[in-house]
């Protein structure tokens, strides 16, 4: 099971976390919500948790809980501008649909 993460996006994490003044890693994970399902969740992690995976892009800690996982395994993390718009995004071989809004989704 993997995680990957791109320069961009592990770039905009360790802006974060230097901005933040502490922290280990980036946590991903998804939680039940929206109209179809599942949403991604991103939290600054402080200290690991029992179960935790932890994927790593050069200094950059992208960490997971095993119950995520089976929902974001081989997920590439991107972070991309476009136009004024900016933000993470989630490259998931595993969704099999989005709701229209696009904030949640199901596998």
């Amino acid at each position: 099971m993997a995680i990957t993460i791109t320069d961009a996006a592990a770039q905009r994490v360790r802006n974060f976390l230097d901005n933040r003044g502490k922290g280990i890693g980036l946590r991903l994970g998804v939680k039940t919500s929206g109209c179809s399902g599942l949403a991604y969740v991103l939290e600054f992690v402080d200290e690991l948790a029992e179960g935790d995976q932890v994927f790593e892009h050069g200094e950059v800690k992208v960490i997971v809980d095993s119950k995520s996982l089976v929902y974001l395994d081989g997920t590439e993390l991107d972070f991309v501008k476009e136009g004024l718009n900016e933000g993470f995004k989630f490259n998931n071989p595993n969704v099999n649909g989005e709701c229209g809004c696009g904030e949640s989704f199901n596998v």
